[in-house]
């Protein structure tokens, strides 16, 4: 999905990192929401609440997912998924655009 029709989006950024991870989020008419953001180039560890569907639209990072060793790649147009009530680590390699869906379970 290229665009998201009725919508409401949240004026205020969501600042993370010193300003190195932003985002906006984006609330359905269902009440659903999504956060659309920019990571520049670093080492992040986030957490989450909910489950989620980290979709990569433009860049390049590496991943390192709950109870894995392995850093995993992950370019533009690509996506991974982050349990509930856990954290991950992400090396972006470059500029990362983003689109994080937050799935209730």
């Amino acid at each position: 999905m290229s665009e998201f029709n009725n919508v409401t989006i949240t004026r205020e950024a969501n600042v993370y990192f010193d300003g190195k991870v932003t985002s906006r989020k984006v609330t359905f008419a269902d009440g659903t929401f999504k956060t659309l953001g920019i990571m520049v180039a670093g080492e992040y560890k986030f957490g989450t609440e909910e489950k989620e569907l980290m979709e990569i639209l433009a860049g390049d990072c590496e991943i390192l997912l709950p109870g894995e060793t392995q850093w995993q790649a992950i370019k533009g147009g690509e996506s991974f998924e982050v349990p509930a009530n856990s954290s991950f680590e992400i090396k972006a390699l470059t500029l990362v655009d983003y689109c994080c869906s937050y799935i209730a379970e």
